[in-house]
């Protein structure tokens, strides 16, 4: 997360030319690819030859995030530690391979690990089956609300007792042709192929579609009690969220944003916090036309004369869009920037939009002091979720 942290910090943008396969009849011909991953350092040639990229980021996530906690698996209480992780399409590229195999090669060709490579659900299962952890089980799936959800899962399953800790977060490996083909299809995705890393630009006038991204995010979860037991180091405090729906379109959000100000007075009820608290948000802003314009009208009708007070970005202008796993990916950012005082910009921010009236921390990060703050999480299918989470106070 370090590294991630620090470049968000410095506007460094991941965008860049699709390497993986012939772009030539894509419209949408960029995306933020992770160069450089060996799988073999989570998971043994073996496991990797029969998992999807999707697995293999939600290992090497996990494996880095337990270093990082010091959480010692082994000492806790298998029973009471769970696992919520979320994608919004799991395992897209072995569906790919074994449908060409079939239509290629014949039934007999299909893997007989097809089903468990492909299932969204693999990724908590097999993060479960290989630590031991015996809690809560399970994938959320919401399009890219899918890990907000996945981490909302995992704070009421602390609060109503059913577990002391949880792993959770989501992963997401969407950066393949049929993927790739869906969207360009859908017109959904930025066609400045000969700008990459100018591509990706919420809230500006001329965005023209998200840059997919792809990766994992995981958090460790644990009520006050155990981590302090523990000595844990505590980045920040999850407070609380909340969760609706548009019921107004498959791929649209609801034009007055009704949703959105619902999604974030949930959040507010339920941590107990008042608007005139919150000091930063962590945009949806995914450089889309319709969404940019519906979270700023969503963030203006709750703040109302606030609302050009508060921070706003979207860290999505640097690592694109990772779709079911951009809302963990977000939530871990949130809780650093509370932790350390200091705003990632929204790069590629050149033309103000009279629609999109706000402070986004235009293309420089700040330092300012921060208490609360907000993450929005929107997805295909009207799926709304806002996290809360308050900066991590040491009184003991």
């Amino acid at each position: 997360m370090g590294e991630i942290w620090q470049s968000a910090l410095e506007g460094k943008n991941g965008i860049g030319n699709i390497t993986r396969f012939d772009t030539t009849d894509f419209t949408t011909k960029i995306a933020g690819e992770i160069s450089g991953f060996d799988p073999a350092v989570a998971m043994d040639k073996k496991e990797v030859r029969r998992s999807d990229p999707f697995l293999h980021y939600a290992n090497a996530a996990c494996n880095e995030v337990l270093e990082d906690s010091a959480l010692d698996l082994k000492a806790e209480d298998p029973y009471r530690v769970g696992t919520v992780i979320a994608s919004g399409i799991g395992g897209i590229h072995v569906l790919e391979d074994q449908a060409f195999t079939l239509f290629k090669r014949g039934v007999g060709r299909v893997s007989p690990f097809f089903v468990p490579m492909m299932i969204i659900d693999m990724a908590a299962g097999d993060l479960s089956i290989r630590h031991g952890l015996k809690g809560p089980n399970y994938a959320t799936v919401s399009a890219c609300a899918s890990s907000a959800h996945a981490l909302l899962d995992a704070y009421n399953l602390l609060q109503l007792g059913y577990a002391d800790v949880v792993l959770a977060g989501g992963c997401e490996a969407p950066i393949t042709p049929l993927a790739m083909a869906g969207f360009c299809r859908m017109k959904a995705m930025s066609t400045r192929n000969d700008e990459p890393q100018r591509a990706s630009r919420p809230f500006d006038a001329e965005r023209d579609g998200f840059v997919i991204g792809e990766g994992a995010a995981i958090a460790v979860l644990e009520t006050m009690e155990h981590a302090k037991e523990r000595g844990a180091k505590i980045y920040a405090e999850f407070v609380g969220g909340g969760m609706t729906a548009d019921a107004y379109h498959m791929t649209a959000p609801e034009p007055d944003g009704e949703g959105a100000v619902r999604s974030m007075e949930m959040a507010l009820r339920m941590a107990g916090i008042e608007p005139a608290e919150i000091d930063y948000i962590n945009a949806h802003g995914t450089s889309t036309p319709l969404n940019d314009e519906v979270e700023s009208k969503a963030i203006q009708r709750l703040f109302d004369k606030r609302a050009k007070e508060l921070s706003i970005s979207s860290t999505k202008s640097m690592t694109g869009h990772l779709l079911g796993a951009s809302g963990a990916l977000e939530f871990n950012l949130l809780a650093m920037t509370l932790r350390e005082g200091k705003i990632p910009p929204t790069i590629n921010y050149e033309y103000p939009d009279p629609e999109c009236a706000l402070n986004y921390t235009p293309n420089a990060s700040i330092e300012r002091a921060l208490e609360v703050g907000l993450s929005n999480s929107f997805g295909f299918g009207g799926h709304n979720v806002t996290l809360a989470v308050r900066r991590f106070h040491d009184e003991t």
